[in-house]
């Protein structure tokens, strides 16, 4: 393998959202290449955040801890989650903070409110409802704006609409709700990873509890909110008409899309496809959701 042949395999793989074995073996296998050939942290990182949205944390940490190794900006923030959620299956607060710590100095604003929650919840660090509060309230006015679907505008904005809530705006809270929801659809469109996924799923609940859904006005996303007991849907998608249902399984809940059976609504925006396509993918295109 040259790196010329390593780098176009990699390219081919970020060109798709569905790969096979074979293709997954030739990504691993050209990263691992290029890493031993120019130890650039930014594939490290690259390698590693594979591993991590296939939940192999072991690989995972193995990667950010090499790019971290080599003074890699965000490495310590994505060092910062493994500690912080135990995802190797211990968890280690002081480790967390001071990987959050390293990468917040440096300007990070991930890092940044990452260390807000660890103040919100007692975390290695006395808890400190006002210092969450006042790193968040900070952290607004730097992500307002932002273009980059990639910026973490959601994680902040769902954080200030909690805490506007709380305090009795939810007119407020309820404007930050939605367009971090369009905001977070669009970067899901490019990354359906787990996490970008659960955001969404907690924003929708969250949502919900301060308005009424407008059942004229559904969206994929809404499904989150809807999915959670037995309904069907159905939806357009380039003239054709589709249908997802929840139904109670033997006390559980299963959705069934098409000829298609989820465990749960989790299951089901992970998978669900139309052709080769995520639903994730196509949600601009789907319409005319309704409740039957």
């Amino acid at each position: 393998m040259t790196d010329a042949q390593a780098r176009r395999i990699i390219d081919d793989f970020e060109r798709k959202n569905v790969h096979n074995e074979d293709e997954e073996f030739m990504f691993i296998e050209a990263c691992e290449y290029l890493i031993d050939e120019t130890h650039d942290p930014r594939l490290m990182m690259h390698l590693g955040g594979y591993y991590y949205e296939l939940r192999n944390f072991d690989l995972a940490l193995k990667y950010y801890e090499m790019a971290s190794a080599l003074h890699y900006d965000d490495a310590d923030e994505c060092l910062g989650y493994i500690w912080y959620y135990g995802r190797t299956g211990q968890k280690d607060y002081e480790k967390a903070f001071r990987h959050f710590k390293a990468a917040a100095d440096r300007g990070n604003i991930v890092a940044r409110y990452k260390i807000a929650d660890m103040y919100k919840n007692g975390y290695y660090v006395e808890k400190d409802y006002d210092e969450y509060k006042r790193i968040i309230r900070e952290l607004y006015p730097e992500i307002t704006g932002a273009t980059n679907v990639f910026a973490p505008l959601p994680e902040i904005y769902t954080r200030l609409a909690h805490i506007e809530a709380g305090e009795g705006n939810e007119y407020e809270a309820c404007e930050l709700y939605l367009y971090a929801k369009d905001f977070l659809a669009q970067r899901i469109r490019y990354n359906a990873f787990f996490g970008n996924l659960n955001i969404m799923k907690w924003l929708i609940q969250d949502l919900y509890k301060l308005m009424e859904p407008d059942r004229d006005n559904i969206d994929l996303y809404d499904l989150y909110y809807y999915l959670e007991k037995p309904v069907k849907i159905s939806f357009k998608y380039m003239d054709r008409t589709y249908h997802v249902e929840c139904m109670n399984e033997d006390g559980e809940n299963v959705i069934r899309f098409e000829d298609k059976w989820f465990r749960s609504a989790d299951d089901f925006f992970r998978k669900a496809t139309i052709g080769s396509k995520l639903l994730t993918d196509i949600y601009r295109r789907l319409s005319d959701f309704e409740i039957e």
